[in-house]
């Protein structure tokens, strides 16, 4: 059956590259992305969160990388049952499956009662939600009053010659080596795409205000490739 929603089309696409995703995920970003979930894992610690529920989880990067701030209990959530089994697998290779718990669930529709994290992260996943303020609605109603929301996305560039650079590079560059490396044409044109089409800088932050957020803010990265935005419950 061909899916024909955006969510069966992400969770398919995700299962189909799962098993090359970590290698590409820092191979086509050159190694950079860990030092992006570095810097959110320090905005983190700064609100020395002990419940945090990560969103769109995929392999568990995110997950993983938080648990060096010691919280008490780290869920990551997904709708890729096999990005989710990768994750499980490096999760008990580490021993910290005490620690992190990951699951299969939606993210427009969390299954946790109201208030239940003191935290709730996203690493480029908030793109690929299928209806964007539902998702991000969701998370607000799962988050404690005072509550810390860090969402790692890529945006869009505005400053010579990175702009120019990056935008030949995602259009040309990343479906190249992903199709050679994955053998899926579909899911690396998907990825610029996403990135292209999502509301990322100052619109982002005005749909959080829209939802009656705090302390809205966005923290650029590697001259704009990537933005960790933040906001509080």
């Amino acid at each position: 059956m061909i899916p024909n929603s955006k969510k069966e089309i992400v969770r398919v696409m995700f299962d189909e590259i799962s098993p090359k995703y970590d290698f590409l995920n820092h191979l086509l970003s050159f190694g950079i992305d860990r030092s992006w979930r570095k810097k959110l894992v320090q905005i983190l610690g700064e609100h020395d969160p002990k419940t945090i529920l990560d969103v769109a989880t995929g392999t568990g990067d995110l997950a993983i990388a938080i648990s060096v701030l010691n919280p008490k209990k780290i869920v990551g959530i997904d709708i890729s049952e096999k990005m989710l089994s990768i994750g499980k697998q490096k999760i008990s290779q580490l021993g910290l499956e005490s620690l992190i718990t990951l699951q299969n669930a939606d993210a427009e529709k969390i299954p946790f009662s109201d208030h239940s994290f003191e935290a709730i992260t996203v690493a480029f996943g908030v793109r690929n939600f299928e209806d964007l303020r539902k998702g991000l609605s969701e998370m607000k109603r799962v988050l404690r009053p005072g509550g810390i929301i860090a969402i790692l996305e890529f945006s869009h560039p505005q400053t010579f010659p990175m702009k120019q650079m990056y935008r030949i590079y995602s259009r040309y560059g990343i479906p190249l080596i992903g199709k050679l490396i994955s053998n899926n044409d579909r899911a690396y044109r998907y990825l610029p795409d996403s990135v292209a089409a999502f509301p990322s800088g100052k619109d982002f932050l005005r749909i959080l205000e829209e939802l009656k957020l705090k302390n809205v803010h966005g923290v650029g990265l590697s001259m704009g490739i990537a933005t960790i935005y933040v906001a509080e419950k």
